[in-house]
């Protein structure tokens, strides 16, 4: 009855102290690192606690002691392995181990007696380890197009948990495809630490696209990756082509530059240059020049790679040029009313567009020279453009004659003190102008389109005649004009004004002598007709008026 009741309360005493467990509570330490394993995270409060203790889990249910501490007493230490010299505790009683390992990833439990009550808490411990840094080894040192090669491995060193790689090309992530992508994965524990490296490799089938790639590894979920590279893509040619220099216009007198491309990788060192059946081979480049280049390299270029003749490229090339002759050119002297054939000819490479200019004044069309006058005298320029090149061609026109006076004429001055003499002449070269009398010259216009004027003014004390003479190296000419003196202009008014007197007097003889027909025709009809003898008062005072006039104008 009494051994009954003894293991009734054995078991109840059992199933309180179960009761009073709490699961597992993992946490993560670093390794090498101090780590802190809390013991109840403060449910109970540090006065309450009478004993303090904490256990380990050795496996296989085997529990190992490291240390107790009771109410108002010093830790005491109980591990007697490795854990003697590496815990203790804090004042909050969390669990203190220095250097962490990967053998410290195990269960962890923190005992607790308050008063007649016991509790546990076990913490479950895992222990983390940062790869060192991430490498890429073995490289290839280059890729080929449509070959899987061997890229590189990518290396994270003494890891806990083993790092994942992933691998990146222009920092977009790869995925093995199985045609153009494969990698593959390595762990390999170290049996003294525990810890994992992780190699990851890489093997990569390029493309031409490929070429500048840059490829780098990266361990997911940590802040490690490796620096980036890149790789030479080598493939064959596909392409060639043939640039030309200059690329614009290439004119006669150029150099000219033929560069042969090829699209392969490493690109080829030797060219077949096919220069209007010639062949030139170069190595070691891939221009050649022709300097100085005439109209007759116009034509058809090739080149090609001297180990594949049939990959080659053409350029149709056009070589500028133009000539130009102006007939007659240089100083040309022609005489007035001639005629002048000019013959401009043109040889280009395309059409010509053509200027003219006089006197450096541009002309709206091409002079025609079918009667020359004097204004056609000047200096002639011809401007003709092909493309970028440009000719010109020039004369200079002088139109000559012999001189000529064209007018000769006098004007009385404004004061009427004396008389201005006017001679206009024509010719070329510049007529000299002389007079048959002397004057004061008034001034000499210049000599444009083969005119000239030439003013003087006189004062004759006579009549005579002037001439006005012009003369040049191919002729001369001479005109005469009247002036007359001033005493005579005198005279001939005096002459005039007695005239006139005269003519007066005789008007007013013949006025008198009507009226005296008139009066006496009047009284015989006044006999007649009973009228009065004399005419009316009103006509007779007419007459004398009249008379009276005209007798005034002869006094003057």
């Amino acid at each position: 009855m009494h051994l009954l009741s003894a293991g009734y309360a054995s078991a109840l005493l059992l199933i309180a102290l179960l009761s009073q467990v709490t699961s597992l509570e993992p946490i993560i330490g670093q390794y090498g690192e101090m780590l802190k394993i809390p013991c109840n995270s403060g449910a109970i409060k540090a006065e309450d606690i009478a004993i303090t203790k904490w256990k380990y889990d050795k496996g296989d249910g085997v529990p190992g002691y490291l240390l107790v501490k009771q109410k108002n007493q010093n830790v005491s230490i109980s591990a007697t392995d490795e854990y003697k010299v590496r815990v203790s505790m804090d004042k909050n009683s969390s669990l203190l181990i220095s250097a962490a390992k990967l053998s410290d990833q195990r269960t962890f439990t923190c005992m607790v007696v308050t008063g007649g009550d016991v509790f546990e808490y076990p913490v479950n411990v895992l222990i983390h380890k940062l790869p060192a840094k991430l490498e890429i080894s073995g490289e290839a040192e280059e890729l080929e197009i449509g070959r899987l090669t061997k890229l590189g491995n990518c290396v994270a060193k003494d890891a806990n948990p083993p790092a994942n790689i992933t691998w990146f090309k222009n920092n977009k992530p790869l995925e093995a495809d199985g045609k153009g992508i494969s990698i593959k994965v390595s762990v390999v524990v170290e049996s003294s630490t525990g810890l994992s490296t992780t190699t990851s490799t890489l093997e990569y089938s390029a493309m031409k696209e490929d070429t500048g790639a840059r490829f780098k590894c990266r361990a997911d979920g940590l802040p490690l990756e490796s620096s980036s590279m890149n790789f030479t893509i080598t493939y064959s040619t596909e392409n060639i082509m043939l640039e030309v220099s200059p690329q614009k216009e290439l004119k006669e007198g150029d150099n000219l530059t033929l560069k042969c491309v090829a699209d392969g990788n490493p690109a080829p060192t030797s060219f077949n240059f096919h220069l209007k059946g010639e062949l030139v081979t170069v190595e070691n480049t891939d221009t050649y020049t022709i300097a100085n280049v005439s109209r007759d390299a116009t034509g058809e270029y090739k080149c090609s790679l001297t180990d594949d003749t049939s990959m080659e490229a053409t350029r149709n090339i056009t070589v500028t040029y133009l000539d130009i002759n102006l007939s007659p050119s240089g100083n040309i002297v022609k005489r007035a009313g001639e005629a002048l054939n000019l013959s401009l000819q043109i040889d280009s490479s395309g059409k010509a567009e053509v200027s003219w200019t006089k006197n450096n004044a541009k002309l709206g069309k091409q002079p025609n020279f079918t009667k020359l006058g004097y204004s056609d005298s000047g200096r002639y320029e011809w401007t003709v453009t092909v493309g970028h090149i440009t000719r010109t061609a020039s004369f200079d026109l002088t139109v000559e004659g012999p001189a000529v006076v064209k007018s000769l004429f006098k004007n009385r001055s404004n004061d009427g003190q004396h008389k201005v003499l006017t001679c206009e002449a024509e010719g070329s070269p510049k007529p000299a102008v002389s007079w048959s009398i002397n004057g004061t010259v008034l001034g000499e216009s210049p000599f444009v389109n083969g005119k000239i004027t030439h003013k003087i003014k006189v004062v004759p004390s006579a009549n005579l005649t002037v001439h006005c003479t012009v003369t040049n190296r191919l002729g001369n000419d001479s005109r005469a004009i009247n002036v007359s003196s001033y005493q005579s202009e005198d005279s001939d008014q005096t002459r005039l004004v007695v005239g006139v007197i005269v003519g007066l007097l005789i008007a007013t003889l013949v006025i008198g002598l009507a009226y005296w027909v008139y009066s006496k025709k009047s009284k015989q009809g006044s006999w007649k007709t009973g009228e009065k003898e004399c005419g009316s008062s009103e006509e007779e005072k007419k007459l004398e008026e009249k008379v009276e006039e005209n007798s005034q104008k002869a006094e003057v």
